[in-house]
This record gives structure tokens, sequence and C-alpha cells, in this order.
């Protein structure tokens, strides 16, 4: 469709300039009038709307939270989307999000719907922000759905905060023993070995395995590495393979200690986000599409899209979503309690609330016990090395007798 430049002045006499797509000049004229525009200068255009600008780099949630709630808090307080969107870009630090912001902001002017202008950009505004601001649009709430939108971005970022900080410390700690181990095996048990070899002792049997373990390495150092890269390759595609992916998903809510924690994890965004969904008007079986890709966890995202055959055919939510063990049994009652009083989303809120309490309360457990375990691990594998190394040494005044 052709697009046209104008420069227009608004009821309050302030200039503004931007582009519009009409079939022809009589009909863009039309529209910026209907807008309460006064036109002063009307031409046709040839400027094509980037559509890749999202693919050039990333935003940072911290900049779309920003965003959001800047938003919400311009169009509620009556300032237009495109003037919002004008402010929003002059103020945006980031490169890429200010020429995504305009492009948005050329699509509102040249008459598409803010919802369909975000949905250009699904690396930045995904399913879940475009619906909720399309049901925004269609029901006349398009303030309060963004700030909705910017308290779920930042509770689910908050929750993304934590999670992370907790596993940063045994991630570290676990790389840093690798690397000693490493160290010790490639260079400290080899000496050792050569040291032993010249005295001519029989060495105990943990010394025995320990030297014959640093020698296979050593001697194999290329293929070791070659096999190192190679498993890690070949786990990264199967993850990201289908079968794969959601193995690897049953099997980390199956691990010990963190299996929990990240069930739990699945479990609020699986709320927040329903709740979110159904509380600004998105139909069930659209909202359960979005949850379930919004889930994180891939069987939660299987067990979730099957459910929505049982909805759709007829079912309580309850209902379907009792068919699978992922969905607890609190979970549930409390969704056909909401489900009979009709506000599901109100309890689906309250879960989410609870999920993120037991989230809290979960790392904060967590933080204070794997202290201890990391302690434990460094002391069975490094001190373990170490000491099948200085075994012999016990008996070393013998050996130097001989």
């Amino acid at each position: 469709m052709p697009q046209f430049a104008y420069e227009a002045r608004d009821a309050r006499g302030a200039s503004t300039t931007g582009t519009i797509e009409a079939s022809d000049q009589r009909s863009a004229l039309n529209s910026l009038v209907s807008r309460g525009l006064m036109v002063i200068a009307l031409r046709a255009e040839s400027v094509k709307v980037k559509t890749t600008v999202s693919k050039s780099g990333r935003v940072k949630s911290d900049d779309l939270v920003m965003f959001t709630r800047q938003l919400a808090t311009m169009v509620d307080a009556g300032l237009p989307l495109v003037q919002a969107l004008s402010s929003l870009e002059e103020q945006a630090s980031n490169k890429v999000f200010k020429v995504i912001i305009r492009d948005i902001r050329e699509r509102v002017e040249g008459g598409s719907s803010f919802s369909e202008a975000l949905s250009k950009h699904p690396r930045v505004f995904n399913r879940l922000f475009v619906s909720m601001v399309q049901a925004g649009e269609i029901g006349g709430l398009l303030a309060e759905i963004l700030d909705r939108i910017a308290s779920y971005l930042e509770s689910t970022h908050r929750l993304r905060k934590k999670v992370i900080s907790s596993m940063t410390y045994p991630a570290a700690v676990s790389v840093i023993a690798f690397v000693i181990v490493a160290f010790l095996m490639f260079f400290i048990v080899p000496k050792f070995g050569e040291i032993y070899d010249d005295l001519g002792s029989d060495l105990p049997t943990p010394t025995k395995i320990l030297v014959g373990i640093s020698n296979a390495v050593v001697n194999n150092a290329l293929w070791v590495v070659v096999g190192f890269i190679a498993a890690i390759i070949g786990f990264i595609y199967w993850k990201k393979s289908s079968p794969g992916a959601l193995m690897w998903d049953k099997l980390k809510l199956k691990f010990p200690i963190f299996g929990p924690l990240l069930h739990k994890v699945s479990l609020s965004r699986f709320c927040r986000t329903f709740a979110s969904l159904i509380r600004s008007g998105v139909p069930i079986l659209d909202a359960l599409q979005i949850v379930a890709a919004s889930s994180g966890n891939r069987v939660v995202e299987k067990y979730t899209v099957e459910s929505g055959v049982g909805v759709e055919k007829g079912e309580n939510l309850s209902l379907a979503l009792s068919r699978y063990e992922v969905f607890p049994p609190m979970m549930l009652r409390m969704i056909a309690a909401g489900e009979q009083t009709g506000n599901v989303d109100l309890m689906l809120e309250k879960l989410a609330d609870f999920y993120d309490t037991e989230v809290d309360a979960t790392l904060q457990s967590l933080t204070s016990l794997i202290e201890p375990l990391l302690i434990v691990f460094l002391g069975v594998v490094v001190g373990g090395i170490v000491i099948c190394m200085f075994l012999p040494i016990f008996g070393l005044s013998q050996a130097v007798a001989k």
C-alpha cells in the first residue's frame, strides 16, 4: 500500500510529522483529519518500513519493562499513542530498541494497530505480549493491560534473576573444581608417577589406578579433548531436537535438589501468565497455547497443549489438567474452586504468588545447603586425588632402604 509523508498540527497547535499508509492521497487526508489533525502538507513517499530491525541485536528485559511501564503511564495520562512512542523513541538508550520503537511508531502512523506493529518484532515482543495488547485494544483498556504486562514482566524478571544468582555460586565452584582436577591429572600426578617409578616401589592399588588414569589421559590428550568437545556439541544438538528437549526437561524435573525448584518455577510462570491472559480478556484456548509456549519447560508445554484439546471439547480446565502428574493436586483444587466461583484468574494469581514464595524459600534453603555440599564434593574429589598420591610416602623409608 502506498505511503504518504505528512506535516500537520494537533488540537493544541503542536506540529507533528510522520508517514501514513493509504490507498490514495484522499484516503490518507481523511484518515489524518479523523484523528483530529490539521494537515499542512501531504506527499507520496516510497519509503518501505523495515521488518528485520529486531534481528540486528538484542533488547534487555530491563529496557522492555521500562518501555512498557512508561508507555502505560503515558497512555493512561491521555497522551496519544504515537506521541508516547515518539517520546520513548527519543529517550531510548539502546540503539537497537530505538530503531524498533521507531518502526512501531511508523507502522501505527501508517494505520496499523499497535498489536500488529508489535507482532513484526517477535524477538522482542513475544506472543504473550502481543495477545494481551490486542485484547486491550479490543476492550479499550490498553493502559491497564500495559500496566499488567509491565507487572508480569517485572515478576518474571525478578524470579529469573533469583534463580540465576543462586546457580552462579555452584556453577563457579564446579568449574574451579574441574580446572583443579584437570591440572592435577595432567601435571602433578604424572610427576609423582615418575618419582615412584624411579624408586621401584610397589604402589598401593588406589595410587596405581590414579596414575593409570592420569597416564591414559595424558597419552591421549588430543582424543580426550576432541571427545569432550564432541560430547558437548552432541549434547547441545540432542537438547535442541524435539525428543531430546522433551527428555531433558523431564530429567531436569527429577534432579535431586534442583528438580523441585525448576518445577515450582515452571508452575509459577504457568499460573502468572495464565492469570494475566484471562484477566486481559484473551480466550482460554488461545491463552493455553500462549501459556504452553512461555512455560519454559517442554513437559509442561506438552501437557498444557494436550489439556487444551480437552477444554475445546467442553471439559473444565481443572479436569483437563488433572490427567497429568506435572500439575499438583493443590493447584487443581484451587483452579476448580475458581471455576465454580468465576474467579479463575484470581486463583491463578494466588497460586503464582504461592509458588514464588516457595521458590524463595527453596532458594534460601538451597543456598545454606549447597555450601557444605560443595565443600564435601571438593574434599572427596581433590582430597581423594591428593591422598592417593601421598599413600606411597608412608612406605617411602622402606623403598629407599631397598
